[in-house]
């Protein structure tokens, strides 16, 4: 393809300017030659005399056309405004010719097609690619699109991009312009973790094994930067301060590599090892790269001096010859050998043939573009823009032609090709999730959160599945391109994979591990998993594939950086690129464009090549601090960047329009284009059947291969063996892996077992293929079969470190050692039957083989006195064989055939042997031996682990010569074996050496069998077990009770002797549980209303529990069962803990007594069991000792008469709980529930309580008695429960759950839950049951509506949806027909309503704040509410009038309720539940303190609701909603229909007797309707009311005014459901006792604008200020919300007492009363405004994702 020339002439009669280089060395060429300046390198260059000043640069310096005189345009041209002349027809054909584009100004536009898009620069696109996403026009005209609308769970940015709705304020920067974490509030508080979790700098949680591993499992190195010592990096590595290991060679090199500079620190001058070279700048480069032509160094100094030994470098304009010579890019295919050797007119430089006359005049010289005359001939030239997928711009006979691969089409431009399909996505992993964003949109999605460290990502488009590998969890994982359905995929054998790729076509997974140096393949499963190449691979990184050539490639960033492919079966592994490398991280392939592209992290550059890695080229060199990952689509590149936190994209031909896609992202790893065409369609070489084969079949380059599985063996050339005859088993702590003898690779494989933590001792037995190992972390014993499957606990109590473990394979029998216990105990090979053999005269046992064929047992003991003992395998004929030059013996091994003991004893650092009884002792291997620990045998050889060395190695047996390594580079060695199938056979023994009986002489410590024995044992908690130790037997052996449940803290336990149950109480779950002592029958008893319970007594004889509660101070009784649950104590107590029953005196003791004559203690600080003399304190004896976390301990004796229980003939006579005391018993209730007068018998419930909401709960407390102690109500799936309310008729609560939406009803003790409304809830606030019409009303502050349906949930209808900003509590009175809700939205009122929406009206909407609560008091027909912002409580009548503070000073109140003549309320602040004297405000109570997360609360009662309307007969005659109202009723239809007729007709009259639906209401003519006469004198009253009202304003309105010095500043959180109570902050100034008033004090901020504070109120009068200027500023005040002036600063308020309208006031009290309302100062302005709240509007919403709302000042 020919260029288009560029010549210098900036106008016809202008030179250009002369810049030729100037050198002290002489040039000179012959005649007829042109002499080039001298280059760099001091080289000459002659050229033909003929080609100075032909335009072209031959010299490649350009001194051939320095100082040439140009000709001027010819007529057919068109004149440049630079000077440049083109063709004519070039003008106004989209492409920037003259390089100015002036060739492109003053275009007539081009008319489009129907279905074509016209753009602005004239261009015509299909319509379906307008608003795609894509720049299709090229001035992105076609782009300018409307933003679309976020959904309801999207948050929206300032630049209009939606982003998910939990993203906002997450600390995580996820807008473009940041606008998602601005305004946040500043005291978020971190996310709090759990006990098993350690938190990050910036809030997130991570398990706490990982806290100081050596890994950034945080992502910002917080959990690895306060440990004491970091995990040691590797040899060649250098750590740096924050734990990150880099290449050693990395240190003082002048590149800032560890992520806190670490590396640069502290520096000299001569840090650059020998085969390095020094810059200027003191960055170290290769030496290699020396003089290479490129300027390494970034400042030159590696290309100065240089001597010019190698081929010149062509200059970018110019041509390089096959024979190395460069000459200008105009003399290719001029019909001239200019190269000398015929390479520029060659048929691969697309030379088309000279046809004699050429002229791009006639026929554009048969070119299809671009036509230009060269030296008289035509040249044929492309548009320009370059190359794109692949894209053809071929010179052919008479022009070229631009072509696209399948799957793209060819743009309106005719030179870049768009892919077909959907608008692509970028697919990344951000460490903690894995994202997905539009590139050329604002789109930002979450695919998948809550990761832990997500590094390498792939996807499988025509299977929607998404796999990525997690880096700290060490696992391969998948989902759903949705992001459901999680799974493991590989979860062993992981390192470090930090590569990995799909093959699409085979349906196949690669990967690449740079800590086990592996590249691995697997089917999309995880299943037949094959190590594919291990050999010379050190850390293999990026990983790409190219199914449709059966190839595969990788980078690897060892310390000989590379990038290599093979075909996908391994074969055929080649380098293509080692030179120039350093960190080669992401890898791509363009399969469009047959190239690939990879970024170097440390040479900051990404390049490009050809799949077999010629022209290779850099594509961008600058601007990339530490690319990570790329991908590239079409004409575009997207990168990820460690040091940027970005995304960005960049034309992958120039490098050139970089734009940053994404940045501030938490931390980007891997990226993908996520479209059809990046993974196109191929031929599947496997075909359908698998290629015939039994496992894996890979594709290679031209066909397939069958392989099998690592370890296994082909059995033929399509299959695999099924099972593994040999292999070497070995523990790694973290895993047990194997080696299989059956291939020649040798390639170690893990076994596929859950929860291995520190294994150390192995063992097997062919005969069932099992393998069993001990792990010292858990305390178990478990097994497995040899592929992982049916993995299972054999033994999992009373091990402290079993480190030693032996088959006999002759009697299924399993032999261990304890080190911890120092015992030696042995059971059946499935755990049962379990003895202990040996437990006297044991130091610390280790390694233990068997020799079932002798019947002899061999153990290592490394204690104080190391020695290597043998027994019989019944504990018989012990025998001390080996006593002399051991230091820490470790692994034992018996050569059968030979008859020899071998031992390793790593603090001699040999390995020997000896015969069988001691004797022939000799040293097999005394060298080279670091730390042997694990030793076996097996053919003629003889295996060992190291725990230095971190490797296996073998040698001869009988030698010790011929030593081999078989794996390196393991760490945490342990225990070794080798697995086969040919044991030496046995005989049977004596079965009274081998067979294992219970209670036969001997304790069995598994079963605690109690035939034969007395069953006086121990029993003891140690917080998260609960352990026995028998009494009966000469040694002291503690047994844990295996109860199949999770104890986090148990501390009080109980037996029951008469069933033989434990009882214990576990503080941090907070219940009381019980199971039989064999761990059998578990069941939690108490599991609510606990907080500490210390402590816990069973009486076996009345059959109670009691209990103690020091965080609830309280003492408690209940049946076995936790039934009939009783306060029994709850004054003048503080901290109860110890609680003792003497039952036969029927008292409660805080000290107890043992049996017998000795007694039992613990000693926590020392976690020891002690046992003394009870009466001297003498013979103090160790039972057991080393027991952390030991806490309570009881001594039982089953065998102990129980003695005589008072309440034993029919409980004494009563209903409930019979209570022994010391002269009989007596009859009581369960909590709240009164005796009734025959002192027997009680309710099932009380009459009369107090029902309230916190959050998991909904508790009582009964009013009937004075304890006012919370009984939990047992209502099941409680998450966030918000409103309450209750229906007296059916007996049901209702309730909402704002966690799930959805409101749900139950009964009142709990049972038979129900939703009731489960769709379309968002935010629901407030609750209200209408009794009488059986409907419910509920607010929902997320959709701004108030709602009604039946109790049951039909007939659901909207009934106002308008004018309402944040409605919270609602309220009804059937018998009046009023409908009553507080809104606290912008401008906060309290409005009423019909039950039907109708005649809506708002009662109060000036100084109001937060109205929290609302509640009816039914009696006095008045209204009273909480202010959440003003805190305060007030009331007025149900018609907005005679207003009253009831109480001005409370903390922060959220919802009251009315009963008799309190007022009870819920407390954030103070956490409790609260009371006052409804009428005077007066005798303030704490009903219950300390409760957490309070929410509603109501009154239960039978005297409460009460009243009748139309409604409450046959619902009105209604079929669906019958509303009732003040003087008559409606009815109303669903807003859905349900199937049932529901009349819309509209009635004129009124059918009392057969109602139908109707639209509006029918009014009834009897019952309470008012006649005209008295609506006419009563409207006459209040105009006359009115009139003296008015005058006694003004005529008060000339009163004194003072100020009030006294107002204090109280600082809270907004109310937010989604956080806990903690965060309500109080910092208030005491205020004193004040005259009464109603003023705002005015302060002013840092703009010296006006803020208010909050409103005093008591009854009384307002004093304002006497000072003037103060009063004109006042006057100033503006609302922030609603911009009204106040021209005043009090405000009028009715402090009529509602005692007036209920008829409890004299004359006198009444007349004194409406006086002092008349003398209060009245505002000029009536449109008195709601005081401003700072910061941001309540956070009503309280999903358990979101973040709390801001605090603000008040």
């Amino acid at each position: 393809v020919r260029t288009k020339w560029n010549g210098c002439l900036q106008n016809t009669l202008f030179l250009c300017s002369f810049t030729g280089v100037t050198s002290s060395t002489e040039c000179s060429c012959g005649r007829n030659h042109f002499t080039c300046a001298v280059s760099a390198f001091g080289e000459c260059t002659c050229i033909p005399a003929q080609w100075q000043c032909d335009g072209d640069n031959d010299c490649g310096d350009h001194s051939d056309e320095d100082g040439c005189m140009l000709p001027t345009c010819s007529p057919l041209d068109f004149h440049c405004d630079n000077g440049k002349c083109i063709r004519r027809s070039w003008v106004c054909d989209g492409d920037n010719d003259c390089e100015d584009d002036s060739d492109e100004q003053d275009c007539p536009p081009r008319e489009c097609e129907e279905d074509e898009f016209s753009c602005q620069n004239g261009y015509c696109i299909r319509s379906l690619w307008h608003c795609d996403g894509d720049n299709d026009c090229g001035d992105n005209s076609d782009e300018q699109c409307d933003m679309r609308k976020c959904s309801e769970k999207e948050f929206r940015c300032s630049d209009g991009s939606c982003i998910a709705e939990h993203w906002f304020c997450d600390g995580d920067t996820d807008c473009k312009d940041g606008s998602d974490e601005e305004n946040c509030p500043s005291d978020v508080p971190a996310a709090t973790c759990s006990l098993e979790e350690f938190q990050c700098a910036y809030g997130r949680c991570i398990l706490d094994i990982y806290h100081c591993d050596g890994d950034d499992d945080c992502g910002d190195w917080s959990d690895e930067s306060d440990c004491s010592s970091h995990q040691p990096c590797r040899s060649g590595e250098f750590m740096c301060n924050s734990g990150l290991c880099i290449n050693a060679g990395w240190r003082c090199d002048g590149d800032f590599d560890c992520d806190d500079q670490s590396d640069e620190r502290n520096c000299t001058t001569s840090m650059c090892t020998a085969d390095q070279f020094r810059c200027k700048s003191g960055r170290c480069v290769r030496l290699s790269w020396r003089c290479d032509g490129e300027d390494d160094c970034s400042d030159n100094s590696d290309e100065e001096n240089c001597e010019n030994t190698g081929t010149p470098q062509c200059a970018p304009d110019q041509f390089l010859c096959g024979n190395g010579r460069c000459i200008g890019q105009r003399k290719l295919c001029n019909g001239a050998n200019d190269c000398g050797d015929g390479s520029d007119e060659s048929p691969h430089q697309n030379c088309r043939p000279r046809t004699g006359e050429e002229n791009c005049n006639v026929n554009n010289g048969g070119c299809a573009q671009k036509c230009q005359m060269v030296r008289g001939m035509v040249q044929c030239t492309c548009h320009t823009g370059g190359f794109l997928e692949h894209q053809g711009c071929t010179n052919s006979e008479g022009g070229f032609q631009c072509w696209c691969e399948q799957g793209y089409e060819l743009r309106p431009d005719k030179r870049s090709c768009k892919a077909l399909g959907p608008e692509p996505v970028l697919l990344f992993a951000n460490r903690i999730d894995i994202r997905q964003v539009l590139p050329h949109r604002s789109e930002y999605t979450l695919l998948l959160n809550n990761l832990e460290n997500a590094i390498a990502l792939d996807f499988h488009h025509s299977k929607e599945l998404v796999f990525w590998s997690d880096v700290t969890l060490d696992r391969i994982m998948r989902a759903n391109l949705n992001g459901s359905n999680v799974e493991e995929v590989v979860s062993t054998g992981l390192e470090s994979p930090g590569g990995l790729a799909i093959d699409w076509i085979h349906d196949k997974l690669y990967w690449t591990d740079s800590g086990t140096s592996r590249i691995e393949v697997a089917n999309l499963d995880g299943t037949h998993r094959k190590v594919l190449l291990w050999q010379n691979l050190e850390k293999p990184r990026a990983i790409a594939l190219h199914p449709m050539e059966g190839t595969i490639y990788w980078t690897d960033w060892g310390n000989t950086p590379r990038i290599e492919y093979s075909n996908m079966d391994g074969s055929n592994r080649r380098i293509i690129a080692d030179t120039h490398l350093f960190w080669p991280n992401g890898l791509t392939i363009d399969y469009a464009g047959h190239r690939m592209y990879w970024v170097d992290a440390k040479h900051h550059v990404i390049e490009r090549a050809d799949l077999d890695g010629r022209n290779r080229k850099a594509v961008i060199s600058q601007g990339l601090p530490h690319p990570f990952a790329i991908t590239v689509f079409e004409d575009s590149l997207y990168w990820t960047d460690w040091h940027t936190k970005s995304i960005n994209s960049a034309n992958k031909f120039t490098g050139k329009n970089q734009e940053i896609i994404r940045n501030k992202l938490h931390f980007p790893m891997d990226i993908h284009t996520l479209h059809p065409q990046r993974q196109p369609a191929g031929r599947n070489r496997c075909g359908a059947n698998n290629g015939g084969c039994t496992h894996l079949c890979l594709p290679s380059s031209k066909d397939y291969t069958c392989a099998c599985p690592t370890g296994f063996r082909k059995t033929s050339s399509h299959a695999c063996a099924q099972s593994l005859d040999k292999f070497l088993l070995f523990a790694r702590r973290m895993d047990i892996r194997r080696i299989s003898f059956d291939t020649d690779d040798l390639s170690d494989d893990v076994i596929p077992l859950a929860d291995v933590r520190s294994a150390v001792a192995l063992d097997w037995d062919s005969k069932d293929d099992y393998v069993y190992w001990t792990d010292v972390s858990t305390d178990s014993i478990s097994r497995a079969k040899w592929d992982g499957s049916s993995q299972e606990v054999v033994v999992d109590t009373s091990l402290e470190s079993p480190a030693g473990l032996a088959i006999d394979w002759v009697t299924n029998k399993l032999y261990w050692t304890d080190a911890g216990t120092d015992r030696i105990e042995v059971s059946n090979t499935d755990g049962t039957m379990r003895t202990v053999l040996i437990w006297e005269n044991l130091d610390r046992p280790r390694d233990i083989v068997v020799d079932p064929v002798g019947g002899f047992m061999y153990w290592t003991d490394w204690g104080a006195s190391p020695k290597i003992e043998r027994a019989g395998m019944d504990a018989s004929n012990r025998l001390v064989i080996i006593s002399s030059n051991l230091t820490w013996p470790n692994g034992l091994a018996i050569d059968y055939e030979s008859q020899r003991l071998y031992w390793a004893d790593a603090g001699m650092k040999t390995i020997e042997y000896a015969s069988l009884d001691g004797s022939n002792r000799k040293v097999l291997i005394g060298s080279n031996l670091p730390h042997p620990f694990g030793l076996t045998l097996y053919g003629e050889r003889i295996y060992w682990t190291d725990w230095q060395a971190k490797s296996i190695q073998s040698a001869d047996r009988r030698t010790g010569q011929a030593r081999e390594t078989l794996q390196d580079n393991l760490e945490n060695l342990m225990d070794i074996h080798v697995f086969h199938r040919h044991r030496p056979p046995g005989t049977e023994l004596d079965p009274s050496h081998t067979e294992l009986r219970a209670c036969s002489g001997s304790w069995d410590v598994a079963q605690l069998s109690c035939k034969e024995l007395t069953c006086l044992f121990l029993i003891f908690a140690r917080r998260t077990d609960i352990r026995m130790v028998s009494l009966d037997i000469p040694y002291f052996a503690d047994v844990v009770v295996s109860v199949n449940v999770t104890m986090k803290n148990t501390i009080a336990i109980g037996v029951d002797a008469h069933e033989g149950k434990v009882y214990w109480s576990d503080s941090t779950l907070r219940k009381i549980s019980r199971a039989a002592l064999d761990g059998s029958q578990f069941e939690d008893i108490i599991t609510t209303g606990l907080l500490t319970t210390d402590g816990l007594a069973v009486d076996a004889i009345g059959r109670k529990i009691y209990w103690t509660d020091t965080g609830t101070n309280r003492i408690e009784v209940g049946n076995l069962d936790g039934s009939m649950r009783k306060v029994l104590v709850w004054q003048n107590l503080d901290s109860p803990r110890a609680i003792a029953l003497y039952h036969e005196m029927g008292l409660v003791l805080s000290r107890g007594c043992l049996g017998d004559r000795t007694g039992l203690l613990t000693s926590q600080g020392e976690h020891n069991i002690h046992r003394a003399d009870k009466d001297t304190g003498a013979n103090v004896i160790l039972v057991r000792a080393n027991l952390p976390g030991l806490m309570d301990i009881q001594a039982v004796d089953r065998a102990r008469p129980l003695g005589f229980n008072k309440c034993g003939v029919r409980n004494g006579g009563c209903s409930h709980l019979c209570l022994p005391h010391p002269t009989g018993f007596s009859c009581a209730c369960p909590t709240g529930i009164q005796l009734k007068r025959d002192e027997q018998t009680c309710d099932s419930s009380p009459e009369t309580y107090l029902l309230f909401s916190s959050r998991a709960s909904i508790r009582r407390i009964s009013l009937d008695t004075s304890d006012h102690t919370d009984v939990h109500i047992p209502v099941p799936e409680l998450n966030n429960v918000i409103s309450l309310d209750y229906d007296s008729v059916d007996g049901k609560i209702y309730y909402t759950d704002v966690f799930l939406d959805v409101i749900r009803r139950s009964d009142l003790n709990g049972s038979n839950m129900e939703t009731v409304i489960g769709q379309g809830l968002k935010t629901t606030d407030g609750l209200a049951v209408d009794w009488v019409a059986r409907n419910l009303y509920w607010t929902d502050t997320g959709r701004n509506t108030i709602e009604v349906a039946r109790l049951d949930g039909s007939s659901r209808k909207v009934l106002i949806n308008n004018s309402l900003d944040e409605p919270r509590a609602i309220a009804v009175f059937p018998k009046k027909g009023y409908l009553f809700w507080t809104d606290w939205g912008h401008i906060a009122k309290i409005e009423r309503a019909n039950l039907d929406g109708s005649e809506r009206k708002i009662l109060i909407n000036t100084d109001l704040g937060w109205p929290n609560g609302l509640t009816l008091d039914y009696d006095t027909r008045r209204i009273y509410w909480v202010d959440a912002h003003l805190d305060r409580i007030e009331s007025c009548d149900l018609n907005g009038k005679l207003r009253q503070v009831l109480v001005s000073q409370v903390s922060h109140p959220f919802a009251l309720t009315q009963q008799d003549r309190w007022i009870y309320w819920t407390d954030w602040q103070t956490k409790s539940i609260q009371r006052v004297d409804k009428y005077s405000g007066r005798n303030k109570e704490t009903v219950l303190a300390n409760v957490e997360g309070l929410m509603d609360i109501i009154v239960v009662s039978p005297q409460r609701q009460t009243g009748t309307n139309a409604c409450g007969v046959n619902n009105g005659g209604c079929t669906h909603l019958c509303f009732a109202r003040a003087s008559d009723f409606v009815c109303a239809c669903p807003d859905e229909p349900d199937g049932r007729p529901c009349s819309t007709s509209e009635f004129t009259g009124c059918h009392l007797g057969s109602r139908e639906c109707i639209k509006y209401p029918c009014y009834s003519l009897s019952g309470e309707g008012l006649h005209v006469s008295y609506i006419i004198g009563g409207l006459l009253s209040i105009l006359f009311i009115l009139l003296l009202i008015a005058a006694l304003i003004i005529y008060r309105h000339n009163k004194s005014k003072f100020t009030d010095p006294g107002l204090g500043n109280l600082t809270y959180s907004n109310p937010s459901y989604r956080t806990s109570t903690q965060e309500v902050k109080i910092e208030a100034i005491p205020k004193p006792t004040m005259y009464n008033q109603l003023c705002y004090k005015k302060e002013t901020g840092p703009d010296h604008s006006y803020t208010k504070e909050k409103i005093k109120i008591v009854e009384g009068i307002c004093l304002l200020s006497s000072d003037e200027s103060e009063w004109d500023d006042l006057k100033q005040i503006r609302s922030s919300r609603g911009g009204i002036l106040r021209d005043h600063v009090c405000m009028k308020t009715d402090t009529v007492s509602i005692q007036a309208s209920s008829g409890s006031l004299d004359d006198t009290e009444t007349e004194q009363l409406l006086q002092e309302e008349q003398s209060e100062c009245s505002s000029v302005n009536t449109a008195a405004a709601t005081p401003e709240r700072r910061g941001s509007l309540p956070d009503t919403g309280w999903k358990h994702q979101r973040k709390p709302s801001t605090e603000s000042e008040v």
